[in-house]
């Protein structure tokens, strides 16, 4: 039965040994048999997942292997051989909760690469195994090793310029998508998915697991967890409440064009064509009053009630404060559509 990944890639170990990063030029995702009868034959692989760390003799002989079906994947186990740095061939026989730090990074490229969406990998686990690491000028850097090699750089009159303290890496150190602009690479973490035809802004931020599916003008913050549909923009300071951090178990989503204003932000997962005015924060038990044709109130309901609808216009009364529900349709037939739901 086919694998689920195969990657060659190139890391970072600490002092200690143990690996900190692992970058991944051309994942694979459901390898041939035969690539993987090639792992088992050259670089002993013995099945289920896996990650081999390689030397360049059984790199040369899995190229050799691998040459008339898969010359790119050949190339890279060529160009491996000579690696100053740890190279490790990772498989995945299966979507299993990750063992090690390089399953991880491969998981998370396979997002950013494209190759998979948000929520169709599992991620179970993921932060034990990822360290807190110093990224720097020079790579990534384990924060008991950082000390020393401040002062080696310094002796070398050089600055090691530190970045960030983070488990995770910004994406473009990794990954690239094509046709996608990134104004601030900083806030786009390893493990998102940007569609093409996506704008990240100076201020946007995009976090694992989550992002945009087509073009969109991203202005806030995309929280682990929440895709964003084709031709949706989000404001300036606009944010979505994630599956890590309030959101419990709710898969919070933005469908296709929408809008959130600037500093607007949602806890309930958003069908298509819909705005949320700028300022205007909705979560799940927000009361939400519903209008008519004639902008008379038929019915007072909690916010998630309305998930997942589309063609509604999310704002505030600015005389009594009230959160109201405009939409499309008429109201009478939202009505009987939410009362058809209990």
């Amino acid at each position: 039965m086919t694998a689920f990944a195969l990657a060659i890639g190139v890391g970072s170990k600490n002092s200690n040994g143990d690996w900190l990063e692992v970058f991944y030029q051309q994942p694979l995702l459901h390898p041939a048999d035969d690539l993987i009868a090639a792992a088992k034959s050259a670089l002993d692989y013995q099945g289920g997942n896996e990650a081999l760390e390689v030397d360049g003799g059984e790199l040369l002989a899995f190229a050799e292997a691998i040459e008339a079906t898969y010359p790119e994947q050949a190339a890279l186990a060529r160009a491996c051989t000579e690696s100053e740095k740890p190279v490790v061939v990772t498989v995945l026989a299966s979507d299993e909760q990750a063992s090690s730090t390089p399953e991880v990074y491969l998981k998370l490229h396979l997002l950013s690469h494209r190759l998979v969406k948000p929520h169709g990998i599992n991620l179970t686990g993921i932060f034990g195994l990822l360290p807190n690491v110093a990224w720097t000028n020079k790579g990534a850097i384990d924060l008991a090793d950082l000390p020393q090699a401040q002062l080696q750089a310094r002796l070398q009159g050089e600055l090691l310029s530190v970045n960030s303290v983070d488990k995770f890496p910004r994406m473009t150190d990794y990954v690239v998508p094509t046709g996608v602009r990134i104004a601030h690479t900083a806030r786009v973490r390893l493990g998102a998915y940007i569609g093409e035809g996506t704008t990240v802004m100076h201020e946007g931020f995009v976090n694992f697991n989550a992002g945009t599916l087509g073009t969109s003008m991203v202005e806030g913050r995309i929280s682990a967890g929440v895709m964003v549909g084709d031709g949706s923009d989000l404001g300036g300071g606009c944010s979505t409440m994630g599956t890590l951090s309030g959101g419990g178990n709710i898969i919070i989503s933005v469908g296709e064009k929408c809008l959130l204003g600037a500093n607007a932000g949602v806890g309930i997962p958003l069908g298509d064509r819909c705005t949320v005015e700028a300022g205007l924060y909705i979560t799940a038990g927000t009361k939400v009053q519903v209008l008519d044709d004639h902008r008379e109130v038929v019915e007072t309901v909690k916010a998630r009630d309305l998930a997942g609808k589309s063609d509604l216009l999310f704002r505030r009364d600015s005389t009594t404060g009230a959160v109201q529900c405009v939409t499309n349709k008429t109201a009478i037939e939202l009505n009987n559509e939410l009362h058809a739901n209990n």
